[in-house]
């Protein structure tokens, strides 16, 4: 991944994306320089147009869909807990109920 980020930074600055520049980010950064990943790169990237890759990359459809989820999971928490409360309601009914019958049997 190094490869590519010292890639996306040199496009970023209006650097030349040549095995020279895309080395000195890598040694900058305490990676080190693979001379055959670089070649690979470099030549892997020759016929890239960088900015409309970014572009198909960055879709807003599927960076929203991950945002859904987390609110529906909330409103399943939020049912959950609500059927809780009732079950907790239906109890507390349960034992007065029982509470009282029992006071019943000893005259209170």
């Amino acid at each position: 991944m190094e490869y590519v980020y010292a890639a996306m930074l040199l496009h970023s600055a209006g650097k030349e994306i040549n095995e020279e520049n895309i080395k000195k980010v890598l040694e900058a950064a305490g990676v080190e320089v693979d001379e055959a990943r670089v070649k690979a790169l470099v030549a892997a990237l020759e016929e890239v147009d960088i900015e409309e890759a970014i572009k198909q990359a960055t879709v807003a459809p599927v960076a929203a869909a991950p945002a859904a989820a987390p609110a529906a999971e909330e409103k399943k928490e939020e049912a959950t807990k609500e059927e809780e409360k009732e079950e907790e309601k239906e109890e507390e009914k349960s034992e007065e109920e029982a509470v009282s019958g029992l006071g019943a049997l000893f005259g209170f």
